[in-house]
């Protein structure tokens, strides 16, 4: 359903190119540097599509330093939405905010609300554990426990209590085979994951975090410590998973962006500035700033 808290300016003629406007004179970065309200650039397709998440007026302070102003947008259910801006513009810190991850940090104060399926994650009634049960996360770098590869696939079941072994099987076939890793592990399930190369240390823990069944999978910058091969292998895994499972990710990678996801939503500064169907963002966005970014004139 579409938001109501956020406006879509009417749409520009086919030929039009990016827009500058902005109320007055200068660019919209140079407007949000000097501390101006800019209103984000929401693309209509995203107003007919089926959301799993709301983000709705969403501000966040580190203590007195405040690090995302008002984000309201929506993420289409069972597609692969990519977070895209220069160092430091907020992209992990929203994304740590779905999970509540940045709970953890004290001098973190937040207004504003994110729902999924409607619910607020932020009601003061949500237990945080179970929610995270609904919000698989993939880290930077690889974090695979001390464990066998079989053990750290399981893991949310064993802390549940499943002791089925049936059940962990399958499971854990399961979603080796859903990581694209099953045929390289097989015949080592018990033995360390951390014997693994970089890139399929990776890939068990994606294999981890979708055994539990997530609504929404939570990726931050997965492929930056990986290698081509590696990384391709990661892209090919995000493109079978979407569709079963809702895919937010944070990337650096304009090319990744471009190949793996189908929205697109540019942030600079703790601003959402426009977000929009990737094919659109990458090949005729509406805001000359997201030109500059994209084609890398900038950041």
């Amino acid at each position: 359903m579409p938001m109501t808290t956020e406006t879509i300016e009417q749409e520009a003629p086919p030929n039009a190119p990016p827009s500058t406007q902005r109320g007055s004179s200068g660019s919209r970065l140079e407007a949000i540097a000097g501390g101006e309200i800019v209103r984000s650039e929401i693309h209509p397709e995203l107003a007919k599509e089926d959301n799993i998440l709301a983000i709705e007026n969403f501000n966040l302070w580190y203590a007195q330093s405040q690090a995302l102003y008002d984000i309201s947008m929506t993420v289409p259910k069972g597609k692969v939405t990519a977070l895209v801006g220069p160092s430091g513009c907020g992209k992990s810190t929203l994304l740590r905010s779905v999970n509540r991850l940045n709970d953890l940090i004290d001098i973190v104060r937040i207004e504003g609300d994110m729902k999924i399926n409607s619910e607020s994650i932020y009601d003061k009634k949500v237990d945080v554990i179970e929610l995270r049960k609904r919000m698989g996360m993939v880290f930077q770098k690889s974090n695979p426990f001390p464990m066998s590869i079989y053990e750290n696939v399981v893991y949310s079941l064993r802390i549940d209590g499943e002791r089925n072994k049936g059940v962990l099987d399958e499971v854990c076939e399961r979603s080796l085979r859903g990581a694209a890793i099953w045929d390289e592990v097989k015949d080592r399930l018990h033995s360390s994951a951390l014997g693994l190369s970089g890139g399929q240390q990776q890939r068990i823990c994606i294999a981890r975090a979708i055994a539990a069944e997530p609504e929404v999978l939570l990726m931050d910058e997965p492929c930056s410590a990986l290698d081509p091969i590696a990384t391709n292998k990661i892209e090919d895994m995000i493109d079978t998973l979407k569709g079963e499972y809702t895919i937010l990710i944070v990337t650096h990678n304009m090319q990744q962006a471009a190949r793996s996801s189908d929205y697109t939503a540019f942030m600079y500064l703790g601003r959402l500035i426009e977000y929009g169907p990737t094919d659109t963002i990458f090949q005729k966005p509406r805001l000359i700033e997201t030109q500059d970014y994209v084609t890398g004139r900038f950041g």
